[in-house]
């Protein structure tokens, strides 16, 4: 390829917004040379790598912009401390069917158990699928919501966690709320409800929730719409920080 030629064509992408493409312009064609690519396997290869490229830049920037609190796969969960938990249900998660489908998953079980790590995973998955995800604690979001109630910005802020394919909601149970910061909650559920995902948690039994939000009736209309199309996955056995902290602990006397 003669000099003017690669100029001209890095030109050309620059202005089309593929960097990459005219970054490397000159190892595609090396490449094609090598292969003694035709016309059409060449344009299949450089479209194949701008899509793989273009991918790659949408995941990292959503992940950025997700709040999640780390970044752990599938793969970092040990199945194997929690004998019962069914990986299959998990892994079947994991194809975002019910993300596809607007529907929800809920991962119960008490504190320490990995239902965050899956959680995010899950929103990990997903964001690698190409759908935009948003993490919070309900706590976060209850008090985000409150201080925009009363700021006069309610319908903007509501926005936050309603423009998400999957909006995850870690930690619903750990505080009792009010009346009023429940309607809050029943807000995003039911404008949510088969138009996106939610990925919750929870170290309470849907039989809690009325203590929960403080109301029967408005916790059985949060269930109501929540349940109607979800995935419960009830998580029962150790703690995963206890294992950690007793090890750290048996570590420390070894060395004592």
């Amino acid at each position: 390829m003669s000099e003017l030629v690669s100029t001209r064509i890095r030109n050309t992408a620059g202005k089309l917004g593929l960097p990459h493409l005219a970054e490397t312009i000159r190892e595609y064609t090396r490449r094609a040379d090598e292969g003694k690519m035709g016309y059409l396997d060449f344009l299949d290869l450089v479209l194949s790598e701008e899509l793989a490229v273009r991918d790659d830049r949408r995941f990292r920037q959503g992940l950025r912009l997700s709040k999640l609190p780390h970044h752990k796969t599938l793969d970092e969960y040990d199945f194997s401390f929690q004998p019962e938990l069914d990986p299959r249900k998990v892994k079947d998660l994991a194809t975002l069917s019910f993300v596809e489908g607007k529907a929800n998953a809920a991962l119960l079980g008490p504190p320490g158990v990995g239902k965050t790590h899956i959680a995010v995973a899950l929103a990990v998955a997903a964001c690698r699928g190409g759908y935009s995800i948003y993490f919070t604690s309900l706590d976060d979001m209850v008090r985000n919501l409150k201080a925009a109630e009363t700021a006069g910005r309610l319908t903007n802020k509501l926005g936050t966690y309603l423009r998400p394919g999957v909006l995850v909601v870690d930690e619903v149970g750990y505080q009792p709320l009010e009346r009023a910061e429940a309607n809050l909650v029943f807000q995003v559920i039911s404008k949510r409800y088969e138009k996106g995902s939610i990925i919750l948690t929870s170290n309470k039994t849907f039989s809690e929730w009325g203590q929960v939000f403080g109301d029967e009736v408005l916790a059985t209309a949060i269930l109501d719409r929540l349940l109607h199309h979800c995935e419960v996955i009830s998580i029962n056995g150790p703690s995963y920080r206890l294992k950690n902290r007793l090890q750290a602990i048996e570590r420390e006397n070894d060395v004592a």
